[in-house]
């Protein structure tokens, strides 16, 4: 019996002694995790970031330790408020949040200061443009103006040319306007561009950047157009049109100026110039041209075919003398636009011919409420299309627009052609 109770008293303790090896097996796996932890952590803090260079963006520091989550481009609010006490005038301060829909930054200074080429120019610069030009005691006068007078005023534009033999390529540097008009109402500023078109091919358009808030803007940008020999600058015309930026609506259109190089010596280096922004030119005649129409009304499909024909005597949609028409159909179901068509571009010509075919699906019985217009643009790529002219037919529609659409009516199944007057555009209508 004495070996029997001394073996299981030694089974007894062996649990006890597993036990306590489990625990100290425990407490040393947690310590050695932790002292593990501690040095990888110490090994972090101390490791040379793997950047070793400062990207610098118009004068912001973008290196990526100071990024922060809210303000990616900027610092805190109190370093920020010491870094525009510290900051001295003329230094660049960028804010990639106060950016306008162009992506242009709003000038810090208020002032803008004119071209020095401007200033160090001598009279004897602008004798050949006597006429045209504007001396700088006539640019005093400007100031005294009275309130009435300066409305009529659309300021100065400032502008040099050139001709670079060696490249065959024709330089026009955009320099600054002065006295421009104010656009906005609230603020009695403008945010001017410049657009530029090299007539009469209309292939070359550029413009210049937005400047904000300024009356008096100085662009200096120099646009060089290669492949233009110096025989054909005696045909070219140059057209600049003068613009306000507006984010929330159509640009407004401050004025323009209109350059005929006939006559321009430039074999002698660069030219400077002035030119008076005058208004707009808008069409003045009361003939918009005609445009031939064919309609057939198909009763068994309740569809209807219109073939736009021809257009002609079209007038000239802008000062180069040429339009680039094309037609927009739209197909209305109690005043309501249900269809929309176009043709193609015809380019300079005032008498195009167009040929093109439409089909469209009436969603009635009948065509008593039913009314198609016709709107004949001219295709700008720089600008929004003009509408040259309108016509409209239907059971309302006065004239041949009323006899041509009751005529399809009353013979169906008939393709029946008919020349309409275009008449002008009063209403504001979606050009695109």
């Amino acid at each position: 019996m004495a070996p029997i109770a001394a073996s299981c008293q030694h089974f007894d303790e062996i649990p006890t002694v597993v036990g306590l090896f489990s625990a100290f097996g425990l407490v040393f796996s947690v310590s050695l995790f932790a002292w593990i932890c501690c040095q990888h952590k110490s090994s972090k803090s101390n490791k040379t970031p793997p950047y070793d260079f400062v990207h610098i963006l118009k004068g912001v520091d973008i290196y990526p330790e100071n990024l922060n989550s809210k303000k990616k481009f900027g610092a805190d609010d109190k370093s920020e408020a010491k870094n525009k006490l510290a900051m001295p005038k003329n230094s660049l301060h960028l804010d990639l949040e106060k950016r306008d829909l162009n992506g242009n930054f709003p000038k810090m200074t208020s002032e803008i200061q004119s071209s020095p080429d401007l200033e160090n120019v001598s009279p004897k610069h602008f004798s050949e443009s006597k006429k045209n030009s504007v001396s700088p005691d006539s640019l005093k006068s400007i100031t005294s103006l009275s309130s009435e007078e300066k409305q009529d005023k659309l300021g100065i534009l400032f502008f040099s040319l050139e001709y670079n033999f060696e490249k065959k390529a024709f330089v026009v540097n955009i320099k600054e306007a002065r006295g421009l008009p104010a656009m906005d109402e609230q603020s009695m500023t403008s945010d001017p561009y410049i657009k530029m078109t090299i007539l009469p091919e209309k292939k070359h358009k550029v413009k210049t950047r937005v400047l904000r808030k300024t009356l008096d803007p100085a662009f200096d940008e120099t646009f060089t157009f290669y492949g233009i020999s110096y025989s054909q600058i005696q045909d070219l015309t140059l057209h600049f049109m003068i613009l306000s930026f507006d984010r929330f609506s159509r640009d407004d259109v401050i004025g323009e100026v209109l350059i005929p190089l006939e006559g321009t010596e430039l074999s002698e280096g660069r030219m400077l110039m002035d030119r008076e922004i005058i208004k707009r030119n808008v069409r003045k005649s009361s003939g918009r041209g005609e445009l031939l129409i064919s309609l057939c009304y198909q009763s068994a499909t309740n569809t209807l075919t219109v073939v736009i024909l021809k257009a002609r005597h079209l007038p000239k949609s802008d000062v180069s003398g040429l339009s680039d028409p094309y037609v927009k159909v739209n197909l209305y179901h109690a005043k309501k636009r249900i269809s929309k068509k176009k043709t193609h571009v015809k380019k300079y010509t005032p008498n195009a011919v167009f040929n093109e075919l439409f089909v469209f699906d009436i969603p009635c019985e009948g065509l008593d409420d039913i009314s198609i217009e016709f709107l004949v643009l001219d295709s700008d790529r720089g600008s929004r299309n003009e509408v040259i002219g309108q016509l409209t037919l239907g059971c309302s529609a006065e004239g041949t627009g009323g006899e041509h659409w009751k005529e399809i009516c009353e013979y169906p199944r008939r393709q029946i052609a008919k020349w309409h007057m275009l008449c002008e555009v009063e209403l504001a209508v979606d050009h695109h």
